[in-house]
């Protein structure tokens, strides 16, 4: 499976997404300019490696997010959904960071985890 890497920029994430190595990171902050424009390569990517038979049994994506939109939230909610509905859903952990000051990190990930059949986990940063 193709790596996927996105560089961050002052308002979009670091996409690091690399089979090889076993790595899934999402990092930084995300309030795009077009929020669905730039999630559709990593939604198109997820729809290829969830879905394929080489999608290995355990996987961890990592979410250190440090602030995101509205529009940003849609978007990783859409992502979550492609993991949650593919056949690899079962072996996939999110591990969601935040700041311990951040209770609103914290916070939108515990409403994804509501919402989402896919197993979560939380960790304070420690950067």
């Amino acid at each position: 499976m193709e790596a996927l890497h996105i560089e961050a920029t002052e308002d979009t994430p670091k996409i690091y997404f690399e089979p090889e190595v076993d790595i899934y990171l999402i990092e930084g902050k995300s309030l795009p300019e077009n929020a669905v424009d730039f999630y559709q390569p990593v939604f198109d990517w997820a729809e290829k490696f969830f879905n394929s038979p080489d999608t290995p049994t355990d996987v961890t994506i990592y979410f250190k997010l440090d602030y995101f939109n509205t529009a940003s939230s849609k978007q990783i909610a859409k992502f979550l959904r492609i993991i949650e509905n593919s056949a690899a859903s079962e072996n996939v952990t999110i591990r969601w960071f935040y700041d311990e000051e951040d209770t609103d990190m914290l916070k939108a990930g515990n409403r994804y985890n509501k919402l989402m059949n896919i197993r979560f986990e939380f960790e304070v940063n420690k950067d």
